[in-house]
């Protein structure tokens, strides 16, 4: 394999860019879940309830999943290097802003800042390990990215509950600001120009579309957990969501120029990975969700020990995505694909008949069988998929995949948060028990929540069933078959 060339014609360490690549998204994409178990103390710090606090996480997600169509445009258009940086200076701004937030709204402010960041730098990541490694390394690239994420968000509510309990919560930002400032600091010597851009003008049109869009659905669904399927917000952003995502579909199929090229999906071995890495995502953040709120309400855990519980799954994870990502590079991804999804519907049917008594031990290898599964899945599968497309259009792939994967997620959580409430309320006893039979009253009404967590852990077992299924339809070449048309490797 020759030197590593740039687009100006210049050589450069593959190595040390892909290092700065994965430190600084780490950083970004972490910013995920790192507030999950710090709620409570927020929700005291500025007096505010849960469906407030909620909006720290349910904003940052909208911004994320409004910029990664963006992003695709944006790195067709504009300098990998000066993209790269500048999506890490706007993140490290929304850091310091979330830092010295004096009240909520700048907190917020600042949250919604570094989604603007965030929403860049993840499928950047992405596409420039695509576009560096050949065809036939480009699982055990996609493995490495993969650590950031998959572990990054995986490891956010462990290291969040340890701050907390140990530090102020601003700590949680200020640990990110040295890091951050490292990379951007490095950058202009380590981070190279490796895609090459043309100019082309936004279609403001699909912008506009793709923002109201997807916003709006995601907003819809992001409420879903605290008002109901039934309620008018519900129902009029989902509507509101699905018509506008109806007409940017349109329009992208329709334009020359489409902002966001969806004519991959006509591609049958890109759209089955797209589906399965959805499916998985879905089966993944669902039980990530729940689980500690069956480990702190039902068993009265700390914050903490809930994240420590997720702890070993997630490093298991971290462990086997660089290794499944090898095994892809010889094998392909099908075998992976179907074992993997064999391993996460195993390791999630046994949730659906947990106690207040099970052992945690129990919990902790199961959910490390879970993200096992995940792992030899969702990367490879995501890998076999942008195989399948010319090299022209690595970054329209990425962006339709992390689009589809950011609007999964919502909709399992919002479906796996509704069944939770819905189920848990129609099981609870009647108030007159309470006052006849307190005892009584408490041991039904913890049953009534088990009912909750119960059925919640049976809807996450359909997902993982359906991605299952799905999994036999992957591909099942192997990279070594597969004509790179990629940029020529690097020096390592």
């Amino acid at each position: 394999m020759g030197k590593a060339i740039d687009t100006n014609g210049k050589p450069y360490n593959r190595s040390l860019l892909v290092a700065l690549l994965l430190v600084g998204t780490f950083c970004t994409v972490l910013n995920q879940t790192i507030l999950t178990t710090a709620f409570p103390t927020l929700m005291k710090s500025f007096n505010i309830n849960t469906s407030t606090v909620q909006w720290l996480t349910t904003g940052f997600m909208m911004v994320n999943g409004i910029m990664i169509p963006i992003s695709a445009w944006l790195t067709s258009r504009v300098n990998s290097k000066i993209l790269y940086e500048s999506a890490m200076f706007i993140f490290l701004i929304g850091t310091i802003t979330c830092y010295m937030a004096p009240n909520f709204q700048v907190l917020l402010t600042g949250r919604l800042v570094q989604a603007l960041g965030v929403g860049v730098t993840m499928p950047l990541l992405q596409t420039l390990m695509l576009s560096i490694f050949p065809a036939n390394s480009r699982g055990a690239a996609m493995g490495l990215a993969g650590l950031v994420i998959g572990v990054a968000p995986a490891i956010g509510p462990t290291l969040s509950g340890w701050v907390i309990d140990n530090y102020q919560w601003r700590t949680l930002f200020g640990m990110i600001i040295p890091i951050v400032s490292i990379v951007i600091i490095a950058g202009p010597w380590l981070m190279k120009s490796v895609l090459p851009t043309k100019k082309s003008n936004l279609d403001w049109i699909s912008a506009a579309l793709s923002t109201l869009g997807f916003g709006s659905l995601l907003y819809g669904f992001s409420e879903v957990g605290e008002k109901g399927w039934g309620s008018s917000i519900v129902i009029t952003g989902l509507i509101v969501g699905v018509i506008f995502i109806i007409l940017f579909g349109w329009r992208q199929l329709t334009v020359e120029k489409p902002f966001l090229e969806l004519r991959v999906l006509k591609n049958p071995e890109f759209s089955i990975a797209a589906l399965l890495s959805s499916v998985s995502m879905m089966a993944m953040v669902g039980v990530e969700m729940v689980l500690p709120l069956y480990l702190q309400i039902l068993r009265g855990d700390s914050a903490f020990k809930s994240g420590l519980t997720l702890l070993p799954g997630a490093l298991m994870m971290g462990v086997l995505s660089p290794i499944t990502g090898r095994i892809f590079d010889r094998i392909g991804a099908k075998r992976l694909a179907i074992t993997g999804m064999f391993l996460l519907t195993a390791g999630t049917i046994p949730f659906a008949f947990i106690t207040r008594t099970t052992p945690v031990a129990y919990i902790v290898v199961l959910y490390a069988i879970r993200m096992a599964g995940i792992a030899m899945t969702m990367m490879p599968v995501t890998t076999s998929g942008m195989n399948a497309l010319p090299f022209s259009m690595m970054s329209n792939g990425t962006a339709v995949n992390n689009t589809l994967r950011q609007v999964a997620s919502s909709v399992s959580t919002a479906v796996l948060v509704s069944i939770l409430s819905n189920v848990t309320s129609n099981d609870m006893p009647s108030k007159s028990l309470l006052k006849s039979a307190p005892l009584a009253y408490k041991n039904s009404a913890l049953n009534a929540t088990l009912s909750g967590y119960h059925a919640t852990f049976w809807a996450a077992i359909g997902f993982c069933v359906l991605g299952l299924v799905v999994a036999f339809f992957v591909s099942g070449r192997s990279p070594h078959s597969i004509k790179s048309d990629a940029l020529d490797g690097g020096e390592d």
